[in-house]
């Protein structure tokens, strides 16, 4: 095998991905095989694996494989749009660094009843930024309803229902280290807790079951919202023991 070359298995090892993801990327022709041996099996060259990276990149920014697609067909240069990636990449850095503090924060405010201040709960929960991202995934009616909602409150309700949020990923996160099963009565009160939380937002679509399962599976597939849940492992107990009362109760 040529040095600069990688099979599908190493590349899906690398990558975090499957083999059987990257087949399908290449029968949309998002990532078609640079090379296909007499054998039948995949190698990628560099310059596959620097649009692999691109398309991870969009993935995880929520859009679809057509989406993403349209955008690689528009950026000429990879170095470029690399570029304004990474720009985009350092921004959302810090703004998870001044979210993650403002969460610690709280969280140590409440477990010392301490009084939790307004104005220092929500730095980095610009939650505007999130507008195309909601849009893709649920439609645009949903994130104008969770937007008016959000806009109507006062400083006050605003603070409580951070609050809340801070009080329920503690919650889960303490669930999840004390090593108990996503389908034992406490995870499963934490799993009513966090969709009776879900439903008091507008905006929610019509298929909640679905909803509430696929938001699980972002909890895992997204460091920003799985870091809420204490990493990818509370995460994965969040998304588990939500799906046990998805199949329950939705």
């Amino acid at each position: 095998m040529n040095e600069k070359e990688w099979s599908i298995q190493q590349i899906a090892k690398i990558a975090g991905t499957t083999s059987r993801t990257l087949r399908h990327y290449g029968e949309v022709g998002l990532l078609p095989a640079s090379r296909v041996g007499h054998n039948g099996y995949r190698y990628y060259d560099r310059s596959a694996l620097v649009r692999l990276q691109r398309i991870l990149l969009l993935r995880d920014l929520g859009l679809g494989l057509p989406q993403i697609s349209a955008v690689l067909g528009r950026e000429a240069s990879e170095t470029d749009a690399l570029t304004g990636h990474l720009a985009w990449l350092r921004q959302e850095q810090q703004r998870l660094g001044r979210q993650i503090l403002s969460v610690q924060l709280t969280i140590e405010a409440l477990r010392g009843g301490e009084q939790i201040m307004a104005k220092d709960m929500f730095d980095g929960f610009d939650h505007t930024q999130y507008k195309d991202e909601v849009e893709e995934r649920w439609g645009k009616r949903a994130y104008a309803d969770g937007d008016r909602w959000w806009r109507g409150k006062s400083a006050d309700e605003k603070a409580a229902f951070q609050q809340q949020v801070a009080q329920l990923s503690s919650d889960w996160a303490t669930a999840a280290e004390t090593g108990i099963a996503p389908g034992s009565a406490e995870a499963q009160a934490l799993a009513e807790r966090h969709v009776q939380w879900l439903t008091s937002v507008p905006g929610i679509p019509g298929d909640l079951r679905a909803y509430v399962i696929g938001l699980g599976e972002m909890y895992v597939a997204d460091d920003r919202f799985g870091a809420n849940y204490g990493g990818p492992r509370g995460a994965e107990f969040v998304r588990d023991a939500l799906r046990v009362y998805a199949d329950a109760h939705l």
